[in-house]
């Protein structure tokens, strides 16, 4: 049987061709080459690859990033305010969890199904749902903070829109759609300097517009914000970054329309050559750090003994680190490295965080770990983001994104069970073991695997 190698993903043993229906079910082939030919002749002429008409790839892309951060910055504000609102409406931290709980779960099962809404849709109307989604939440959340209004049903509803909302995927999509493979892992990582904004600016202004102007002004200004980025993205977002080739395939004439919630589809996008294993190292090695984040509000207050104000000036630090490396070092490093070694190295220093969390006893410790913690997290989820889009056609490069923004989600619903059981059994150094237990163990089996050159520039 013929096994196809992807450039990207020459570091890891390739699954074997899935059958016709499920790889390619219409008979269509996928070659990434003339999709590449197609980006670099368009790029010549001047004009994008989605021929977006009179609109500048650069501006779009730029508009792309405001907008992830115009989002992720009202996320903030609304998760600074959520607690505050839940103990005035009368709720326990059970019920407080329950609904955090349940927007992970609607993000979890979300995620795919707007990935591969993106794909068919286009960019436009990806980015249009998920702020018109965003306004409902923040319109629900706006009337829970009224009196004359039953707020604790309007709470819990609040949390329902949270199923659609993924402008950080639809932004990794746009992104991926306009540029080349080897440019893919620096654009994406620039994505960081809007989640670090998000953190900075969103956790102030929260914090700020609640003590001063009531709890309910910070979600009101999150209203207005996703309004307005749902006008912008209507009038301002071209109705498709996809390629012309990803077009051609979508209108081929006797094509049967695919449904959203086609799960089958969802699944062979997994299936295709090159994608299982760089996904399941994605999920394998970020789930111990996810579970110690998910625990971090609990362990800072127990085990490092911070102050709520102490506690919000270390997730600032967090941010910046956020922003320095994803939005400059791991876009350097990508031009000098090939993805494999980065891959590499990610997991190794999550080894050797995880060896040293497990001796770490004060905050100035954890200060001294943040570096490489974060290094980490922003190399893995950068370069096996851009490992994916490339394995896959440029048609399933939103479904293959909305997998990935699922892993975030999953660790939110499955995290704080299995993480309160193990530190209330074994204490803050268990999360050092399992991240040093399990990705050495992943560090192994990628060491095994031969390292490929550094993708050539001109290919």
């Amino acid at each position: 049987m013929t096994q196809h190698l992807c450039p990207a993903q020459q570091d890891f043993c390739p699954l074997p061709t899935p059958p016709a229906s499920c790889s390619d079910p219409y008979g269509v082939s996928q070659q990434r080459l003339p999709r590449m030919q197609e980006v670099r002749a368009s790029r010549g002429q001047g004009q994008s690859p989605s021929r977006t008409g009179t609109l500048d790839p650069s501006r779009v892309t730029l508009l792309v990033y405001v907008l992830a951060a115009l989002e992720l910055a009202c996320l903030f504000m609304q998760s600074s305010v959520m607690p505050y609102l839940s103990r005035r409406l009368g709720l326990d931290s059970v019920a407080f969890g329950y609904q955090q709980t349940i927007f992970g779960v609607l993000q979890l099962l979300g995620g795919p199904v707007f990935g591969r809404f993106a794909d068919q849709r286009g960019a436009r109307a990806a980015f249009t749902l998920s702020f018109l989604a965003s306004s409902a939440l923040y319109l629900l959340l706006a009337a829970a903070c009224s009196p004359a209004l039953p707020g604790v049903p309007l709470l819990f509803a609040s949390r329902l829109p949270g199923a659609l909302m993924h402008t950080l995927p639809a932004a990794q999509m746009a992104i991926t759609d306009l540029s080349a493979p080897e440019e893919r892992p620096a654009a994406l990582g620039r994505l960081g300097l809007c989640f670090g904004v998000g953190v900075i600016f969103g956790s102030l202004l929260g914090g700020t517009l609640s003590s001063t102007c009531g709890i309910q002004c910070p979600v009101i200004v999150a209203l207005v914000v996703n309004l307005l980025g749902a006008i912008l993205s209507f009038t301002c977002i071209p109705t498709s970054t996809k390629g012309a080739s990803a077009r051609a395939q979508a209108a081929l004439p006797g094509k049967p329309k695919a449904s959203v919630f086609d799960l089958k589809a969802i699944t062979c996008v997994l299936l295709q050559p090159g994608v299982l294993p760089v996904f399941l190292v994605k999920v394998i090695c970020s789930f111990p750090s996810g579970l110690f984040m998910v625990m971090f509000s609990l362990i800072s207050m127990d085990f490092f003994q911070l102050e709520a104000a102490q506690a919000g000036y270390l997730m600032s630090f967090f941010g910046v680190l956020q922003m320095v490396f994803q939005g400059l070092v791991i876009g350097w490093l990508s031009s000098h490295f090939s993805e494999g070694a980065l891959l590499r190295a990610s997991v190794l220093v999550f080894s050797v965080v995880g060896l040293a969390m497990a001796l770490m006893a004060n905050v100035f410790h954890l200060c001294l770990l943040a570096p490489g913690l974060v290094f980490s997290l922003c190399a893995l989820n950068v370069v096996t983001d851009s490992m994916l889009t490339n394995a896959v056609s440029a048609s399933d490069t939103g479904t293959m994104l909305g997998l990935c923004a699922s892993l975030q989600p999953l660790t939110r619903t499955l995290g704080p069970t299995l993480g309160g059981l193990l530190y209330h059994s074994f204490g803050v150094p268990v999360f050092g073991h399992v991240q040093f237990a399990v990705n050495f163990l992943v560090l192994l089996v990628l060491w095994r695997q031969p390292v490929p050159p550094k993708m050539d520039k001109a290919w």
